[in-house]
């Protein structure tokens, strides 16, 4: 039987309970990143008086360390087990976050002292997210990743739902400290299902090749495929210019369209439903269209609409202004949500699992790097010519990503697995 007609005939195919407790672990560590998401920002630009500038170092402060760390995290997570790195990661940024509200309510908190909490943060959300891509094909087996990808993607999507309504309710009902605990609490529960996996990692062999060697191998690895050079670009130019409307949309939501942060957790809380939905739709559009199709309408869809920004006005009424904001982040989201989990699944299929840690380390040290690049140059391009034409902008530089997925030998992809590598089975290079 094709591995096609296998994908149709099981759709809904039990992935057993260490994936529920794998599942459950990615779900906590999602709600409590989105909580923070919201929290982190408005801590920063209204207990802080943070500026446009400053709220844009502040997510580079949060985005750097993928630039600084990924690539030697992913030697990291090849050398060891995963299940550990996953585990001690959520115990660090629940005690941080801690330390965060900590500071904030004895009056010591600085926006010094918040950017270098933000980059610690930063450091151990790196040592998760590669560790967690590669530590996946070990609880469910290749041949489910699909399956497992668009369900962590949809749960992924409803904590975007979730996080930020919840995050602007906590705000509003207990300041921004009680918002970060709930956080801290979410990373707990993350660990805590984590330590319930047991036994399904095989110890890596010791090796005598050096860690920087290791490292080269990875790099070699993505930059000799065309597939997951692709891959990357895509994430990398989306990532960038997005990253930059984000940082310079809270500061002008808050100044010029004087939305509160009840008013944004709505709007990105409904926003996220089309997140949502775009992964629970995943495999029947890869299945009926083909991947290569679906990519591209998602780089069309995710980026075009990101337009309707800078026309947006606070004479509109905040009514009006939230629902313009949900729809746009509704698009935005399915289109994202998709794509997010049609890359995930193809980037797994192209690497065999002894270079899954520095391969997906790879693949974020670029698409995640450069969103500290995005966060600076956007902050610093707000206070020069104002929010709303920075927004615009960067909503242009947006646009380039469909141009990259058109050309790119992505959009010829039909069924994923029709590009799985025969090197998925040899050994590692010298």
């Amino acid at each position: 039987m094709s591995s096609r007609s296998r994908i149709r005939r099981n759709p809904r195919i039990r992935l057993g309970p260490a994936f529920a407790r794998f599942w459950l672990a990615h779900g906590a560590s999602a709600v409590g990143g989105q909580i923070g998401e919201l929290a982190l920002p408005l801590l920063a630009v209204v207990t802080l008086h943070a500026s446009a500038t400053e709220a844009g170092l502040l997510g580079v402060a949060r985005w750097l360390p993928f630039l600084l760390l990924a690539l030697p995290l992913g030697v990291l997570a090849d050398r060891r087990t995963r299940r550990p790195i996953l585990i001690v990661s959520d115990v660090c940024r629940a005690s941080l976050t801690i330390a965060v509200v900590v500071a904030a309510m004895a009056g010591a908190l600085t926006l010094a002292a918040l950017v270098t909490l933000v980059a610690l943060l930063g450091a151990f959300t790196v040592a998760f997210e590669v560790a967690y891509q590669s530590f996946l094909p070990s609880v469910v087996g290749r041949e489910h990743l699909e399956s497992a990808n668009s369900r962590l993607q949809a749960t992924f999507s409803v904590a975007e739902v979730a996080g930020p309504g919840v995050g602007g309710w906590l705000i509003q009902t207990f300041t921004t400290a009680g918002a970060l605990l709930v956080q801290a609490g979410t990373f707990i529960v993350s660990a805590v299902a984590l330590l319930g996996i047991r036994s399904l990692e095989e110890r890596p062999d010791p090796s005598a090749v050096s860690a920087m060697t290791q490292l080269r191998e990875g790099l070699r690895f993505v930059r000799r495929d065309p597939y997951l050079v692709a891959l990357v670009g895509f994430s990398a130019i989306y990532n960038l210019f997005a990253q930059w409307v984000m940082v310079l949309l809270l500061v002008h939501a808050v100044r010029e369209w004087g939305l509160t942060a009840g008013h944004l957790g709505l709007v990105f809380s409904l926003g996220a439903i089309g997140a949502v939905m775009g992964a629970a739709l995943a495999p029947r559009s890869v299945r009926r269209f083909g991947a290569g199709p679906v990519l591209v309408a998602c780089a069309g869809a995710e980026s075009i609409v990101l337009a309707a920004l800078p026309v947006i006005e606070a004479d509109w009424g905040r009514t009006l202004v939230v629902a313009a904001l949900i729809g746009v982040f509704a698009v935005n989201g399915a289109g994202t949500s998709l794509s997010s989990v049609v890359a995930l699944t193809l980037r797994q299929l192209r690497t065999p699992d002894h270079l899954l840690g520095r391969v997906n380390a790879t693949m974020r040290w670029i698409s995640y790097g450069v969103v500290a690049i995005g966060a600076g140059i956007g902050g610093v391009l707000g206070d020069l010519v104002g929010t709303r034409l920075g927004i615009a902008i960067g909503c242009a530089g947006v646009v380039l990503t469909v141009v990259w997925v058109i050309a790119s030998p992505l959009r010829r992809i039909g069924n994923p697995n029709d590009i799985t590598r025969e090197e998925v089975v040899l050994t590692r290079e010298s």
